[in-house]
């Protein structure tokens, strides 16, 4: 095995993480913040080499695409992270028993934890500042198109640890290569949890070929259903928001649901979005009702694949139903189970929703682009569990951790 040495180095290092107090954690997070403002222009020029080598047109530019603003607001969420209570050590449950055991539940690390990720620099960072304040190391295994970025961080990351006295093994960044990801899938003894983030296609693979545990995250395709009694302004504005303040994220917009008795607003709910130069693919129903407002080259009859597709452009579908419950039926169908989103005043409307929409997070009257961390309050995040097993929704600190049962005993044998 090529990464069997490293994987080795990041082993021993994680133990060592144990050990460390809180306030150390929080000096680390707090001086790798300040450092990645600092060495601004040195990710700006690594991440241009990567961009040269990308298409513009491709989906993954803007993911892959660093900026000023965007470090300084990935620096704002390391000092987050470093605010926010240790997760290591909570006593979840404890019990005195008959015989005189004392019984604790624990939460602890996992230990080490491998993600597999594409074209997003910002994860490494993210996955780091995460694994360290709750004791974990990572094995990093980020995707060609991001090879120059990731380097720059993760030297960054090596020279902030050593500074602190901490072994730069706790942060690994693999090799770009298949052959690499295949042997990382299978290092037993090595690795502990393998999260994998990016495409469907990405995360179907991981799924599929990982004898590691994993944790599944990141595909988004994301619905909003505008009922009967929906509120246009409001559906106008949410709409709008969910699917043009980042169209590449995985809580994006993918598909507006309409009820049909509200046909006639959907210039309303749809108008901000040619400005935009937003691609509809509309249902036979909904393409009538557009064809005379919305732009005729943005506006595009919908085939079956236009539906269950996770654009992560500046495109989307428009589906109308007879009913909620044909709405439900269309989400359940095509959902990825990341975000669902319902426009309605009426609070039966809602709540039926609520109850009934099988995903991660489900909104009311707001736009899908908050499911994230800190936006949920808990830091940066180290993605979007879509599963069910231990983790869902946005994964933060609370979710890297596994628990211990500690049992303190005075001698006591069982009893054969």
């Amino acid at each position: 095995m090529k990464i069997q040495p490293q994987l080795e180095k990041t082993l021993r290092a994680s133990k060592g993480l144990n050990l460390l107090q809180s306030d150390q954690i929080n000096n680390i997070l707090t001086d790798l913040a300040d450092t990645a403002v600092a060495r601004i222009p040195d990710i700006l020029a690594a991440n241009r080499k990567d961009l040269t080598r990308m298409d513009t047109a491709d989906p993954r530019y803007d993911r892959l695409k660093l900026t000023e603003e965007r470090l300084e607001g990935i620096a704002r969420d390391i000092r987050s992270v470093a605010g926010l209570e240790n997760p290591v050590g909570r006593v979840l449950a404890e019990m005195d028993r008959p015989n005189g055991l004392k019984i604790r539940k624990v939460t602890v690390p996992f230990g080490v934890i491998g993600i597999i990720y594409e074209a997003r620099p910002n994860v490494t960072f993210d996955v780091f500042s995460l694994c360290l304040k709750s004791g974990n190391a990572c094995v990093l295994k980020g995707g060609s198109d991001a090879i120059d970025s990731n380097t720059a961080i993760v030297e960054i990351i090596h020279e902030v640890l050593e500074r602190h006295g901490v072994s730069p093994d706790v942060v690994a960044l693999l090799p770009a290569g298949r052959e690499e990801t295949q042997e990382m899938m299978h290092a037993h003894g090595y690795i502990d949890l393998i999260i994998p983030r990016g495409s469907q296609g990405l995360i179907d693979f991981v799924r599929k070929n990982s004898s590691i545990p994993v944790i599944e995250t990141g595909a988004g395709i994301c619905h909003t259903y505008f009922d009967k009694a929906g509120d246009a302004v409001k559906g106008s504005e949410i709409v709008y928001n969910a699917k043009t303040r980042r169209p590449s994220v995985c809580n994006a917009l993918d598909c507006l649901v309409i009820h049909r008795d509200r046909l006639a607003d959907l210039p309303l709910l749809t108008g901000k979005l040619a400005g935009d130069e937003v691609t509809i693919y509309a249902d036979p129903d909904s393409f009538n009702l557009l064809k005379s407002s919305y732009p005729s080259h943005l506006l595009h009859p919908a085939t079956d694949e236009s539906f269950g597709t996770e654009f992560l452009s500046l495109k989307m579908s428009v589906k109308t139903v007879d009913d909620m419950d044909q709405a439900l039926e269309q989400i359940a169908r095509y959902s990825s189970r990341h975000s669902e989103a319902i426009v309605s005043e009426d609070p039966e409307a809602i709540r039926k929703f609520q109850l009934l929409v099988d995903a991660a997070a489900v909104y009311s009257n707001a736009s899908t682009a908050f499911t994230d961390g800190a936006q949920f309050g808990l830091g940066a995040e180290i993605g979007i569990s879509t599963q069910k097993l231990h983790a869902r929704g946005p994964m933060a600190l609370q979710e890297l951790t596994s628990y211990k049962w500690i049992v303190e005993g005075s001698g006591q044998v069982r009893p054969k």
